[in-house]
């Protein structure tokens, strides 16, 4: 239980661990050339539907959440192991275009993102640790990523535990495709 006896964020808070140990998990023996390998089509590769991920979760909890900085953009600026940042969806003018031309063009040293992650997967672990049931209901605006106004209990369910578990039967598809195991169970 939450140190203030929030059930309900301590539930959601174990599935964020889960969302991670599962993500991290199906990634853990992905490799450089299998990280960037572009599959045909439109499909992420898999280096950057983890960054994306990342990314995302980074700016949702350490950003938008607690009104800080992203660790991207703070204590871990230049150390993500991304050549470059996603677009960023509030200022782009074609984001789903430019978010397109980004997945085929990053490259990501692998050692260096997953360790952002664990910074990462800490952050939101220690904003959920003290986080009341009663913070679930606030709401954001969100249109600027096509979502319009949501609840921050919405958004942990759907852009952070539900991303992650999106993101990683991607992640194992493109693994099979590549003839790899794609889920490490």
């Amino acid at each position: 239980m939450a140190q203030d006896g929030s059930r309900i964020t301590e539930w959601i808070r174990g599935q964020v661990k889960s969302a991670h140990w599962t993500l991290e998990a199906t990634l853990k023996d992905v490799n450089d050339e299998m990280a960037h390998w572009a599959p045909p089509g439109i499909a992420l590769p898999i280096g950057a539907a983890y960054a994306h991920y990342i990314t995302s979760e980074d700016l949702l909890v350490s950003g938008l959440f607690k009104g800080g900085t992203p660790l991207f953009a703070g204590s871990h600026s230049g150390k993500t192991g991304l050549s470059e940042s996603p677009p960023d969806s509030a200022t782009a003018k074609d984001w789903a275009g430019e978010f397109s031309a980004w997945c085929r063009r990053v490259r990501i040293d692998l050692t260096s993102c997953r360790a952002y992650a664990q910074a990462v997967y800490a952050a939101t672990d220690a904003y959920l640790s003290t986080m009341p049931d009663t913070e679930l209901g606030r709401s954001m605006d969100l249109s600027s990523v096509g979502m319009g106004t949501q609840t921050i209990g919405f958004v942990l369910n759907n852009a952070v535990i539900g991303h992650a578990f999106c993101h990683c039967g991607e992640i194992a598809a493109l693994k099979g495709a590549q003839g790899k195991r794609g889920y490490p169970f």
